[in-house]
């Protein structure tokens, strides 16, 4: 029976999620995690065989959740399940050590056959973003300017775009204020936009920010 910790911190999320792997015999939802510290701390005092994480919770960024998660447990599987369209997102997590990743729009049809696959050992993606990752290794320039982002910056990018001024994003990642403002600098400068209202429009656009 493979033993499943979702983290997710919408209940109608999760008791939907929950619905679906009932169905399954293989399989059952033995935790439920409701921010990125619970996430952390059930992956720490237990066992599990896949964890299903949104990558977008209170508590902790969900990157820096998924860096822990293989800190601590480096061969776990983790499926990220995420509102975010896949071209935006997907890439990035998967390079920080994500089994997969799936939109939530696909899960009711995909999420059991997801953790069967991430389970196993292998790597779970769309057809959709498999041929995309295939294309782009045909060129060296990234089609997705967010992509030349490191993830520090990206992550600092999303919290700004969400309204966080810099002394809560210093708090926040435990960084100085000096920090958060190169950091901003830098994502001015490689996204060639002005100033935080931009940066917020370009989030939108870019669906990177939960609805």
């Amino acid at each position: 029976m493979i033993k499943i910790l979702i983290a997710d911190d919408h209940p109608v999320v999760r008791e939907g999620l929950k619905q679906i792997i009932s169905k399954a015999e293989d399989m059952t939802v033995q935790g439920e995690a409701l921010n990125g510290n619970e996430t952390i701390e059930m992956i720490k005092t237990g066992e599990w065989d896949v964890v299903v994480l949104d990558i977008a919770m209170p508590g902790r960024d969900g990157l820096d959740v998924l860096k822990e998660i293989r800190a601590a447990k480096p061969k776990l599987p983790v499926l990220i399940l995420s509102v975010h369209p896949e071209e935006q997102i997907a890439v990035r997590t998967l390079k920080l050590g994500a089994s997969g990743y799936m939109n939530k729009e696909a899960a009711p049809k995909e999420l059991v056959n997801a953790i069967r696959k991430v389970y196993s050992g292998s790597k779970y993606v769309s057809s959709n973003l498999a041929e995309k990752i295939v294309s782009s290794l045909d060129s060296n320039v990234s089609d997705d300017p967010n992509q030349i982002l490191s993830d520090r910056e990206f992550q600092v990018m999303r919290m700004i775009a969400s309204g966080k001024n810099v002394n809560e994003i210093a708090d926040e990642l435990f960084i100085s204020v000096k920090t958060v403002r190169t950091y901003r600098e830098r994502i001015l400068q490689k996204l060639k936009l002005k100033n935080d209202v931009e940066i917020a429009r370009y989030a939108l656009k870019n669906r990177l920010l939960e609805n």
